[in-house]
Formats: C-alpha cells, sequence, structure tokens
C-alpha cells in the first residue's frame, strides 16, 4: 500500500512595509534654496542701514532712490538691462567651474584680456563685412578669455595649485598687461586724454534691440545662460561634471577625466568672460581702453554665489545688482553720498550670503522625513 504524504506548505515571509514617500521634500528644498539667500539679503539691507543712519543719511529715501534708479522708469530699467548682460557671463565664470567644486575667481582678468583682443581684430579687420569682424571679436574675445582662465584649470588640475590663488593672481596680472599694451605699443596716437586702442568703426558696433537702447549682449547672455543650464542638469556631460564636483575621489574610481574636465570647465566660464569683454568694446565703447576694468569681473562673484552657482538662477541676480549699480549716480547726486556706496552695500550683501552657506541643511523640517 502507498502512503501519500501531504505536500509541504510554503508561507511566503511578510512584506516589509515601504517607506512612505516624502512628495513634500522636493518643494521644501526649493524654499530653503529661495528663503535662505532671502533672509541673508535682509540682513545686509539691515546692516547697510545702521552704516547709513551712521553717516546721516536715510535708509529709506536710500531704498527709494535705488527703486527709482533701477526700476522707476522704462530708461531706468533698460540702463540696469544694459549692466547686467555683462554680469551675466562674468558670473558664468565663476558658476561653471563651482559645479567641479573649484572657486575662481579671476573672471576680470578675462574680461579684460578678452576686450582687448576684440578691439585688436576689429581694428586690424574693420574694412571687412561687418557680420564677419563682429564673428572675429567673438572669437577672439572668447578664445583669450578660455585662455587665461583655462590656464588656471591646467594649474589646478595638473599641479595642484590651489584655483582661487592662482586665478585671483593670473587676473592682476591680466590687468597689468592689458594697461602696459593699450598706454604704450597698441594706443591709438589720436586718443590723448584717455589711451585706448584704435576704433573699430561706427559699422562694427553692435546696434541696439530694435525699440530699446539695450544692445544685444543681454539676448547673448540670456542664451548662454539658458545653455548651460540645460546642459549642466539634462545632459551626460554635465552629469560627470557635477559627479565630480560632488566626489572627486569617486569620479576617478568611477573612470572619468576628472583633470581634464577641470580644464574645460575653467576654459568655458572664461570664455564667457571674454566675451563680456568684446561686447562691451563692441556695444558700449568702441575701442578698448581703461573702463574695460570696471569690476564687471569681481561683481559677478557675488552673482554667482547669490545665483547659488546656478546658471539659470545667473539672470534675475545679475539683474538685480545690475541695477543697484545703475541707481549709484542718483544717490550720489541726491544724497551727497560718493559713488562707491554701492560697492558697500555689494560687500554687506557678500558677507552675509557667504555666512548663509552655513545654515544649509541646518534645519531638520527641510531635510528629508523618514519612517515614524
Amino acid at each position: 500500500m502507498t502512503i501519500t504524504l501531504p505536500a509541504e506548505t510554503v508561507v511566503a515571509a511578510p512584506k516589509a512595509p515601504e517607506a512612505p514617500v516624502d512628495w513634500s521634500y522636493p518643494l521644501r528644498r526649493l524654499l530653503e534654496t529661495l528663503l535662505v539667500p532671502f533672509c541673508a539679503l535682509l540682513l545686509a539691507a539691515g546692516a547697510f542701514a545702521i552704516f547709513l543712519l551712521a553717516l546721516g543719511s536715510s535708509p529709506i529715501e536710500f531704498a527709494s532712490l535705488i527703486w527709482r534708479g533701477a526700476f522707476g522708469s522704462w530708461f531706468s530699467f533698460q540702463n540696469t538691462l544694459q549692466r547686467a548682460a555683462p554680469l551675466m557671463l562674468t558670473a558664468l565664470c565663476v558658476a561653471l567651474p563651482a559645479q567641479l567644486g573649484l572657486v575662481v575667481i579671476g573672471g576680470e582678468g578675462a574680461v579684460v584680456l578678452g576686450g582687448l583682443a576684440a578691439a585688436v581684430v576689429g581694428a586690424s579687420l574693420s574694412s571687412l563685412y561687418p557680420p564677419l569682424v563682429i564673428l572675429g571679436m567673438a572669437i577672439a574675445g572668447a578664445g583669450f578669455g578660455a585662455l587665461w582662465i583655462g590656464l588656471t584649470g591646467w594649474l589646478r588640475a595638473y599641479r595642484g595649485i590651489n584655483e582661487t590663488i592662482a586665478s585671483l593672481l593670473l587676473a592682476y596680472v591680466a590687468i597689468a598687461v592689458f594697461n602696459h599694451l593699450v598706454e604704450g605699443p597698441l594706443r591709438d596716437p589720436a586718443s590723448l586724454n584717455k589711451p585706448s586702442t584704435l576704433p573699430i568703426g561706427e559699422a562694427n558696433m553692435l546696434g541696439s534691440i530694435p525699440g530699446t537702447d539695450i544692445h544685444p549682449g543681454l539676448i547673448f547672455g540670456i542664451i548662454i545662460c539658458l545653455g548651460f543650464w540645460i546642459m549642466i542638469q539634462r545632459t551626460s556631460f554635465g552629469f560627470a561634471w557635477r559627479v565630480t564636483g560632488g566626489n572627486l575621489r569617486a569620479a576617478l574610481l568611477q573612470g572619468l577625466p576628472a583633470n581634464r574636465l577641470i580644464v574645460i570647465a575653467c576654459a568655458l566660464g572664461g570664455a564667457c568672460a571674454g566675451l563680456a569683454g568684446m561686447i562691451e568694446v563692441a556695444a558700449v565703447h568702441g575701442s578698448a581702453n581703461a573702463s574695460l576694468a570696471a569690476g564687471y569681473g569681481y561683481a559677478g562673484i557675488l552673482i554667482a554665489f547669490l545665483a547659488r552657482q546656478s546658471p539659470l538662477g545667473i539672470i534675475p541676480m545679475a539683474i538685480l545688482l545690475g541695477g543697484i549699480s545703475a541707481a549709484g549716480g542718483l544717490i550720489q547726486r541726491r544724497l551727497g553720498l560718493p559713488d562707491a556706496t554701492v560697492l558697500v552695500l555689494q560687500g554687506f550683501i557678500f558677507v552675509s550670503i557667504l555666512a548663509s552657506e552655513t545654515i544649509y541643511g541646518r534645519f531638520r523640517w527641510f531635510q528629508p522625513r523618514g519612517v515614524a
């Protein structure tokens, strides 16, 4: 007789409860990104108000004049946008290397050398078809800027030299070379009171956007910022940048060409700053002179930190700083304060923004919520 044993019953192990998805985290993270710099700006405004009161001036009147000089009329708003155009590009000179964890602050050198190269090319080719002259100026300006800041990246990647110190010292060298050439071998004999290079010619100047007094540099700046934002956020090349910036050791273990990426990022940032110098020559000055060293490269540092190194955030921050700069003349006339007062305000903002970087991630409410 055959005895059939009952089949062994297999009892499935109970599934572990899935952790609830924290759908509100992206919103809270965005809120933190907006709230922290806003509070830093309020802190800077409060400190600057105390500074004004010590000088015997009214902070309320100062704020009113800032608004009127920056955004109060169509004329002032156009002036703001015109000043914002080079600031967008010089801020990219800081923001792009920052994606790889680098702090490059020598954009001023790329601006003056890019403007000088563009002016020399424009004067040499002034008899050619104007669009070709402008294209040649843009290539020369961006190329010299890329070479100068790219040198900083090469020193950092292959010689281990700190990029912050290298870029700052190279900026001083660039300004000294610029002054020597403009006041010496490349000086236009007709420029008596203000040394400058030969003019590029009226036909080779960038005109204005139809219906406005704003030069096309604003459009170039916005398009380039948007292009780099898409590249960083939506391409594999940008992903490699962010991985390298997040953890250099992990990037090397994954086989990413970290040194090459560092040089490329610095060169692209320098190209943007050099293009800013070219736009100033082709749209504003008509030649290279001391007005090119207007501090756009240094203001770009503040803008990049205000935007938290985001090419997209650079656009509104450049307009904000451009407006503050545009209101300097009005403040000088109405309050009797020196034009450099706006630089003091920018200094307060810069210190506050740097201090606010230590706050990110400190508050539990903005962090991902675990399982209860």
